[in-house]
């Protein structure tokens, strides 16, 4: 294990759009940033909501619902394989499952 991060997420300002239904439940995708920086609070991350390709593209403004703090690190950093969009993204909410 590389680090474990601790944080809250402010469930009213989530688009109830994005919610994705799935066979065990609702999910929503979220991006968690780790800064070099540590904020006036104490913490060095922020969590937003994750953004299609087409919103990057289009610089939609980031929906921050959140900030983080790393509480422990090995001090290794590894990165995840990048994995090409799934058609989980065209999922939507309203579906009857």
């Amino acid at each position: 294990m590389g680090s474990l991060i601790k944080g809250s997420i402010n469930l009213n300002k989530l688009p109830k759009d994005k919610l994705i239904k799935g066979k065990n439940g609702t999910y929503y995708d979220f991006t968690l940033s780790v800064n070099d920086e540590t904020g006036q609070f104490g913490d060095n991350c922020s969590i937003f909501c994750s953004q299609t390709k087409e919103e990057r593209d289009a610089k939609t403004p980031k929906n921050y619902v959140g900030n983080a703090k790393v509480i422990w690190t090995d001090g290794t950093v590894t990165t995840a394989e990048r994995q090409e969009e799934t058609a989980k993204e065209t999922e939507t909410a309203d579906l009857p499952f």
